[in-house]
């Protein structure tokens, strides 16, 4: 498999981890993390690295998209993708992510959609890496 390298990016993560800061080189993005309440953290008004992955997930899997439907000339103008991240303590003090990905297609009918959501799924690079490693579960709704 050949590949070639389209775009590098890198951020750094300062402080106490989880309840720490994360910047990009370029200073574009910054965000102060914390531990969510539900797993027995501050919470608060910051954000936590499975909300950084959901965003990313999403993004990048609704931009798949609405580049496959503009190719099979199929109109998608009112679509969403929502990411759902689980954090999951698996066994022996590891722990693991499942994702849910929902896709809102208004106008299309459940097969096209169903059909555009798989083919997205094969070409999206968050997809394809985290198949085989992680849960991921597709939905598509009309």
């Amino acid at each position: 498999m050949s590949t070639s390298t389209l775009y590098t990016t890198e951020a750094t993560s300062t402080g106490d981890g989880r309840n720490g800061h994360v910047r990009t080189t370029d200073g574009i993005f910054e965000a102060a993390l914390s531990v969510p309440k539900e797993m027995g953290g501050p919470g608060g008004e910051k954000t936590n690295p499975e909300q950084l992955f959901a965003s990313g997930y999403a993004a990048c899997f609704h931009n798949g998209l609405r580049l496959i439907a503009a190719d099979q000339k199929t109109p998608v103008g009112d679509s969403t993708v929502t990411a759902e991240v689980s954090l999951l303590a698996i066994e022996d003090g590891r722990f693991s992510l499942a994702v849910g990905l929902t896709a809102h297609l208004p106008g299309l009918d459940q097969a096209t959609a169903d059909q555009l959501v798989q083919a997205t799924h094969k070409v999206c690079p968050y997809s394809n890496s985290t198949r085989g490693n992680i849960e991921v579960t597709l939905k598509a709704t009309v």
